[in-house]
């Protein structure tokens, strides 16, 4: 069963660091240990599960990093088209007030989904009908919507589409980051568990060298 973390990982990262470093090159500590059965070879065997544990955990803060900056690129261009169709649609329902059919086609009649997709459909046929009708495009011009402006937001919409997906994707190869550095981080910890559990044994006279392996032993 796994323990309840006391330290942060990248507190554990250097204490096993510094623990593994201080068995190999203090002599009399790897003598000891090597005594015990931690011999160059095990000590290798740690060190190494040691360094895969680092990459995961670093590879896992790149991706966590990449994830935050696409959710934020995605926000800002869903932040941005919100204001302008919201500017759009209230101008529109101004324009065709008293053409209902019109209204209809723009699907501007009834409330404005709170749901993401419905929502985003809801923009999409804005623009669609706008895009293709000149007589709407005409009656829009007056109140300062250009078919300029519509192009752009079309334009906007299909750069929030594609901020969406790289969002998502960023988000799922960040939580199969995470799942392989808590592996390594498990096997990392079992290894280090017992090591110290035989580095207690082995080290009980000389309570300084325990202390330089990272265990602090009560005076």
């Amino acid at each position: 069963m796994a323990t309840k973390r006391t330290l942060s990982e990248v507190e554990t990262l250097e204490l096993y660091r510094v623990a593994l470093e201080n068995t190999e090159n203090q002599t009399e500590i790897a003598t000891i240990m090597a005594e015990f059965g931690y011999d160059e070879t095990l000590l290798t065997e740690g060190k190494n599960l040691l360094t895969k544990t680092r990459e995961a955990f670093d590879f896992n803060k790149k991706e966590d990093d990449e994830t935050t900056e696409s959710y934020s690129n995605f926000t800002s261009t869903k932040e941005n088209l919100v204001k302008t169709y919201a500017l759009h649609r209230k101008k529109a329902k101004v324009i065709f007030r008293k053409e209902p059919t019109i209204l209809s086609r723009l699907a501007l009649t009834g409330s404005l989904p709170s749901a993401y997709i419905k929502w985003l459909e809801t923009v999409k046929k804005f623009y669609a009908v706008a895009s293709e009708d000149t007589t709407i495009q005409t009656k829009l011009v007056r109140l300062k919507i250009t078919p300029e402006e519509i192009n752009e937001t079309i334009a906007l919409i299909s750069n929030l589409e594609e901020a969406r997906a790289t969002y998502l994707r960023e988000k799922g190869e960040s939580q199969d980051a995470t799942k392989a550095k808590d592996k390594a981080f498990a096997e990392i910890d079992d290894w280090m568990s017992e090591f110290y559990a035989v580095a207690k044994i082995a080290l009980e006279d000389t309570p300084q060298l325990l202390e330089s392996i990272g265990k602090f032993v009560r005076s």
